[in-house]
């Protein structure tokens, strides 16, 4: 109980004052301000390792995608990926509810990276020009796009069907998936407290490439992330 005290304390303290330091970098061109993500990811990784024993794990980082469009589909079990990825990867762009854009400073923060906001089982004008708005962030940049197929965070144990939708991106960006499985959850999970003294793997996949049928890449998703997971557990 203790260590998740200390540990909160830290961590929110630590991405608020990170959040305030790069204030003034909301005038200044994005890149700037992406730095400030990958702050995060870190403090988010040394908090962990320092007040929860966690040990991080990478795996599989030969299979990460070089120079070529792609983007990530993770699983997701807690917050730690949200905030982890950005060191791994070049400065991911995500797709998140709409309310966290209404959070002060860190929302202001989330849309000046240029997060794509989406209202969950709605169907609203905004949403209806959500592949308009990854298709040109694709194109235009060469940031990877971050999707969690499960759509929301899940339970480790849990093996939830992929939404829909993963399929549709697939579809709709016709470049290379990068699947990443992810055990944050035996650690950070989405309830309850956290646990010390175990270890976080992220182990990034084989990519699957673009051009199969929609209902095959997402059947192939679902099946070599959780087959992976499996093993994780």
């Amino acid at each position: 109980m203790i260590r998740n005290v200390i540990f909160s304390i830290f961590f929110f303290s630590g991405i608020i004052i990170i959040s305030l330091v790069f204030l003034p970098a909301f005038f200044l061109p994005q890149k700037i301000v992406l730095i400030g993500g990958k702050l995060m990811g870190y403090w988010t990784s040394f908090c962990l390792k320092i007040f929860l024993s966690t040990k991080i794990v990478i795996k599989g980082k030969e299979n990460i995608i070089n120079n070529e469009k792609f983007f990530i589909a993770s699983s997701h079990q807690s917050m730690f990926e949200t905030f982890y990825l950005q060191t791994i990867f070049n400065s991911p762009v995500f797709i998140l509810k709409k309310e966290l854009l209404l959070i002060p400073i860190f929302g202001w923060y989330l849309k000046k990276i240029g997060s794509i906001s989406i209202k969950r089982n709605k169907i609203t004008k905004d949403n209806l020009g959500f592949f308009e708005d990854i298709s040109k962030i694709i194109n235009n940049s060469k940031r990877p796009l971050v999707i969690f197929p499960q759509g929301t965070r899940v339970l480790p144990d849990e093996r939830t069907p992929f939404k829909k939708g993963a399929s549709r991106i697939y579809e709709e960006l016709k470049v290379t998936c990068q699947p990443v499985a992810i055990n944050s959850g035996f650690v950070w999970p989405k309830k309850g407290s956290k646990i010390s003294h175990r270890t976080i793997t992220v182990s990034i996949l084989k990519p699957i490439s673009s051009g199969l049928a929609k209902e095959e890449f997402i059947k192939d998703l679902e099946n070599n992330i959780y087959k992976e997971l499996d093993l994780l557990n």
